[in-house]
């Protein structure tokens, strides 16, 4: 079996239940005193009624002092009322707390995925982790919950053992009247050893049966993993508002339900045929065992005190107090089980968490020019992703003119967005080096470099938030330079219309009065904000792929107020929109085959009159003519 899936020994389950601790303590602080002080009253509380209750026997068998009786009934009353009370109070501290977890756990991921590195974050690899963790979580609370979820099986069994080796010592340290005759055999050491080392094999016995039963939900977690993905997309994900159109129209249900053609769960399949056979033997085995136990505790406690070592109240007392301390240890061994099974989720837990931030974020701050005499230099640089042995640039040689507007054109593929990420410094060159003011950008703080750039990407993200906030990417805002903004991205007459106007929630997950914006109207404020950053980089992948043909005019029209003395770099596939820029550098293959001006590349043989004339051809096709 892979190491990924083989199950974890005493010491590597001790460290990743520490760990997993130590985690859920640093983001809930309350989490693990809520556990431990539910845990130790619940463990006591019932001991200290088998012990007053067993006190009461005794005295109804032997003296009958009412005086004495009174003290104790009165003591086993108050106690038990008040630790039931405690009790109770401690458990919905313990609910309230764990009530947060799902959505903890959920934090703790994100605040990890924000602090990875970009190249981390974007690897398919870090996600697809990410959907493992989930699907145990959701399939049997495997993973960072699961610690908390036995927890209390861990603390409570603590406590309640040490009650019950309190009020059974006794029972092996009492000895049998010398008047009992042969009974006195019982007074021997030997015996007395013998019985107990029966009785707490028998103890390690059941749960070790159960552990075993446990295993088999190590073998089966990725057909059962599998099993709810299968049922997460089929029933959760497509009837998605984003494709209800699509299954109402291509009747997909019958296709979705073909998929879910999975018995994992349900009478047939895997997990229940484990159940019949196996899980259920070792299952059956673990009870047998206990009731063989409690057989042979009944026969060994009432045998001494027919013997004469005490009265019938202990009796009682004993009987309670080592039943329950085999089952405290069942419980702490099944529990101790159910943990070695989670240390295996835990790896990959622990793999997301540890995943390494290796880019050098600099010390060098990046110079705040009021003339915004910045320049970026691109000194033969190749890349590739991790992982890959493709390039996806190379050789790239470019110098950015302060305040020009540079537009990247070429076909999918050819290495414009992969070259965006570079300039932003999301990812670091394989080879060559990126220059600021001639300063490799390496060396700079990376948050102050950052602080340089105001980027719409293609597939840029609005919160459900209100508008002014999406704007200024903050919770405060300055109201005015925002609606400036919004009215040179074209979104001016829409702000108007709004009833809250900058306080106006985009979407209605938060908020039934948020409004719903199309998706032209998103890229206007998705401009909006990149504008309001106010950086002396302005990079736009594609900003009008989704406006209408008049806005998109506007835009271009515009382009220069829009932009203002800001350095601007443009990606478009439509060349059209290219001609009012200063230069086109045109990418092919991840190379830069092509660098000019519109009027300089459209009457030169090259990839750019190529794309051009295709677009033209289109154009032609359909009736409307190309600006040339």
């Amino acid at each position: 079996m892979a190491k990924k899936d083989s199950l974890a020994g005493n010491r590597e389950t001790l460290r990743a239940t520490l760990r997993t601790y130590k985690l859920w303590h640093q983001y809930s602080p309350q989490m693990l005193p809520s556990l431990v002080a539910h845990g130790a009253v619940s463990g006591v509380a019932p001991y200290v009624t088998i012990y007053f209750s067993a006190q009461l026997l005794n005295e109804l068998a032997g003296g009958r002092d009412p005086r004495r009786l009174a003290v104790l009934a009165a003591l086993t009353v108050l106690l038990t009322a008040v630790l039931g009370a405690l009790t109770a109070v401690l458990g919905r501290w313990q609910n309230a707390c764990q009530k947060e977890i799902l959505y903890t756990m959920q934090k703790m991921e994100t605040d990890k995925l924000l602090s990875m590195d970009f190249q981390a974050a974007d690897d398919p690899g870090t996600h697809q982790r990410l959907t493992y963790l989930a699907e145990n979580c959701n399939w049997n609370g495997h993973g960072l919950p699961s610690p908390l979820y036995h927890g209390e099986n861990l603390v409570k069994p603590l406590f309640g053992a040490a009650s019950a080796v309190a009020l059974t010592v006794t029972l092996f340290t009492r000895q049998v009247p010398l008047s009992s005759g042969a009974w006195t055999l019982l007074n021997k050491p030997l015996l007395t050893l013998g019985a107990l080392a029966v009785l707490l094999g028998i103890t390690f016995l059941a749960p070790w049966c159960q552990n075993k039963c446990n295993q088999f939900f190590v073998r089966i977690t990725q057909q059962a993993r599998d099993a709810n993905r299968s049922f997460t997309f089929c029933f959760g994900s497509v009837p998605a508002p984003e494709r209800a159109a699509d299954v109402r129209m291509y009747s997909q249900e019958n296709l979705v339900n073909h998929y879910w053609e999975n018995k994992t769960f349900l009478p047939g399949g895997p997990l229940a045929r484990c159940a019949k056979g196996p899980m259920g033997l070792w299952t059956g085995a673990a009870l047998a065992v206990s009731g063989v136990f409690t057989g042979l505790s009944y026969a060994f406690v009432c045998l001494k005190a027919w013997a004469g070592a005490f009265s019938v109240g202990s009796v009682a007392q004993y009987v309670a107090a080592i039943t329950a301390l085999s089952e405290n240890i069942n419980q702490l061994m099944t529990t101790w089980g159910e943990l070695r099974t989670n240390t295996v989720i835990l790896r990959e837990t622990f793999a997301f968490f540890d995943t390494p931030n290796p880019m050098y974020q600099g010390s060098l701050t990046t110079e705040k020019r009021a003339d915004r005499q910045y320049e970026i230099e691109f000194r033969d640089v190749s890349f590739r992703y991790p992982g890959t042995e493709a390039w996806a640039l190379r050789h790239v040689n470019m110098k950015f003119q302060v305040g020009s507007r540079l537009a990247v054109v070429g076909e999918n593929g050819s290495g414009k967005t992969t070259f965006i990420k570079l300039l932003c410094r999301l990812y670091d060159p394989t080879e060559g080096e990126i220059l600021l003011n001639g300063i490799d950008i390496r060396k700079y703080d990376y948050r102050d470099y950052l602080a340089l750039f105001s980027v719409v990407f293609q597939d840029f993200q609005l919160l459900s938030f209100p508008l002014g906030q999406n704007v200024a990417a903050s919770l405060r805002y300055h109201s005015g330079r925002a609606a400036s903004c919004l009215g040179l991205a074209g979104f001016g007459e829409r702000l108007s219309s709004l009833p809250q106007g900058l306080e106006t929630p985009l979407y209605q997950e938060f908020d039934e009065a948020g409004v719903q914006v199309s998706g032209g109207e998103a890229q206007k404020i998705a401009l909006a904000r990149a504008l309001y950053k106010d950086a002396p980089f302005v990079v736009l992948d594609e900003p009008t792929a989704a406006l209408d043909p008049v806005a998109e005019m506007e835009v271009y029209q515009n382009f220069d107020r829009i932009v203002g003395d800001k350095t601007s770099v443009y990606i478009s596939h439509r060349l059209s929109s290219c001609k009012f820029c200063d230069h086109i550098a045109v990418f092919d293959h991840g190379r830069i085959v092509q660098l000019g001006s519109h009027s300089t590349l459209v009457d030169a043989p090259g990839k750019y009159q190529d794309l051009w004339r295709a677009q033209a051809q289109y154009y032609a096709q359909q009736g409307t003519p190309l600006p040339s």
